[in-house]
């Protein structure tokens, strides 16, 4: 056994737990009988009705972690896939506003997605074109995945023996579901929507009869006429928690993680899948995302931050990190956080390879790059970029990095791509959040005079102009003009000198923006407030 698995078997990061899990639910399923011989299965579900989003990437980027850590685990010797499914097949409950010639759209209402035309003129169907977005958008990251449409799975056969089996446990799916439904739906429920065959809309009425020998179920059409259909290739569906369930079972689902909001029904999607005869999947419950204000982020309110804002202004590795830390807990997700998740993977990814192989596993790096971080990092963090865009006034990367290679002599655009990305990315932040948020304020008597020796100080500098010892220079200064708490000093020059509240350590700042350039901006700073 390698190193890697021996340290995966005690590894206490969530993938590795979830590896476990899987691991030991498998030799129980082969141990009493009932499979786990073939393929590990891991899925992931996509809504295609609107567009892909950052939880669709959260929900592939965690569900690939556990794939990792599982073939660590194993060390490759069994087989893994990941299916990336799309609910298509379900019906179009409204037109989305952002089609054009959305009112096109309307006599398509309640039919499944994939016989919905192509507002867009690129497809077969609406979505078929939803399917090509969401492919593109999980190829754009490199993930490895197979896609599959809930359509094709309906029609080409894949679901018929489960579809035979459910209606053959009909009235045990029934005695599932009513209790979980008012009594009015409770009514006209069925687990089985078939597909209209005059109108091709989804229809959601109750079952004159069921036949599980002929595998038909007989209902009223919208025109009131008695339709018996087969509930096989594609004639009918299930209704979606039923849905869950069954295909757990059709594609042997051995992981598959979800949202919060779906917690309460995953006893639901379980007993489903077992009263079809098959073992529910590993399942793993994340909490949702918050927005500033701390209420759920929603597409249809659009509270949230799009994967394409986040990568505005940040490489991919930092919302792949967001998504790593602490899945299970509540987290807000606003343009604020995007600093920090930037730093924390830049130092995530500098201890990385000088860590014994059990910390490595532990590391977010280990799981983001799939077991093999780069060796590169920045030698600058992005904290400092944004304090080092403001100082100087930077408009183009090329003016940073004339700083950067002063401060870090070995770093060049080619030789550190990551600090080269970091430094447009810094300078894209700071125009839409940082600059329009700048409040500058006077120093008081005691700060004013602080700061002015601070300024001689630095003018007259002759030591070690490392971050350090930069650092220790401004803490004895501060320290000589009795600031009780040396965190007022600081967070008074961020605020005399850079229009902000806080920073990184004031000492690499000068380190990086250079000892006689922050003189200068000091003197100019004590100007402008004294006018």
């Amino acid at each position: 056994m390698t190193d890697i698995a021996l340290h995966a078997e005690k590894a206490k990061a969530w993938p590795f737990e979830q590896a476990r899990a899987i691991l030991k639910r498998r030799e129980q399923m082969q141990k009493a009988g009932r499979g786990g011989t073939g393929p590990v299965v891991f899925e992931t579900g996509y809504g295609p009705s609107g567009l892909p989003h950052i939880g669709t990437f959260g929900e592939v980027v965690r569900t690939s972690m556990v794939r990792q850590a599982f073939m660590a685990l194993t060390e490759n010797k069994i087989e893994t896939r990941l299916i990336c499914l799309s609910d298509d097949m379900d019906g179009m409950r409204k037109v989305p506003p952002t089609v054009p010639n959305p009112e096109t759209l309307q006599p398509y209402l309640q039919m499944p997605l994939t016989a919905v035309p192509d507002p867009f003129g690129t497809h077969d169907s609406y979505g078929h074109h939803m399917n090509a977005r969401l492919r593109a958008f999980l190829d754009g990251f490199g993930f490895e995945y197979e896609f599959a449409s809930a359509t094709d799975l309906y029609r080409n056969g894949t679901y018929d023996p489960m579809l035979r089996r459910a209606l053959e446990k009909y009235q045990a799916i029934m005695d599932v579901m009513l209790p979980t439904l008012g009594e009015e739906r409770q009514a006209t429920y069925s687990p089985f929507l078939p597909i209209s065959p005059e109108s091709g809309r989804v229809l959601y009425v109750p079952m004159k009869s069921v036949d599980a020998d002929a595998g038909t179920v007989t209902f009223d059409d919208e025109d009131g006429s008695e339709v018996t259909l087969p509930v096989i290739g594609g004639a009918c569906k299930l209704q979606w928690k039923p849905d869950f369930g069954m295909r757990w079972a059709a594609l042997d689902i051995d992981f598959e993680m979800f949202g919060k909001d779906h917690q309460d029904n995953a006893s639901i999607y379980s007993k489903i899948c077992s009263i079809l005869g098959k073992r529910p999947p590993q399942q793993y419950v994340y909490e949702l995302f918050l927005d500033e204000d701390g209420r759920k982020i929603s597409k249809s309110k659009g509270n949230g931050i799009s994967v394409d804002d986040w990568l505005k202004y940040a490489p991919q590795e930092s919302l792949s990190l967001f998504q790593f830390q602490k899945p299970r807990m509540a987290k807000k997700l606003y343009f604020d956080v995007i600093p920090k998740a930037v730093d924390e993977y830049l130092a995530f990814l500098d201890k990385f390879h000088s860590e014994t192989p059990d910390k490595q596993l532990a590391n977010p790096v280990w799981h983001i790059h799939n077991g093999q971080p780069p060796q590169w990092s920045s030698p600058v963090s992005f904290a400092l970029l944004l304090n080092l865009v403001s100082a100087a006034n930077a408009e183009t990367k090329e003016q940073l990095w004339g700083f950067i290679t002063r401060y870090a002599p070995e770093a060049n655009s080619e030789s550190h791509p990551l600090t080269d990305q970091l430094a447009g990315y810094a300078i894209a932040y700071y125009e839409d959040f940082v600059r329009p948020a700048k409040t500058y304020r006077a120093p008081d008597g005691k700060e004013c005079a602080a700061i002015k020796d601070l300024a001689t100080e630095l003018e007259t500098y002759a030591g070690d102009p490392t971050a350090e010892a930069l650092q220790t220079l401004i803490f004895s200064v501060g320290k000589a003009h009795e600031f009780e708490n040396l965190r007022d000093w600081f967070k008074a020059l961020y605020e005399v000198l850079l229009g902000q509240s806080e920073g990184p350590r004031f000492g690499g700042f000068v380190a990086l923006y250079g000892v006689s350039e922050t003189a200068g901006l000091i003197r100019d700073a004590l100007a402008r407030t004294e006018k």
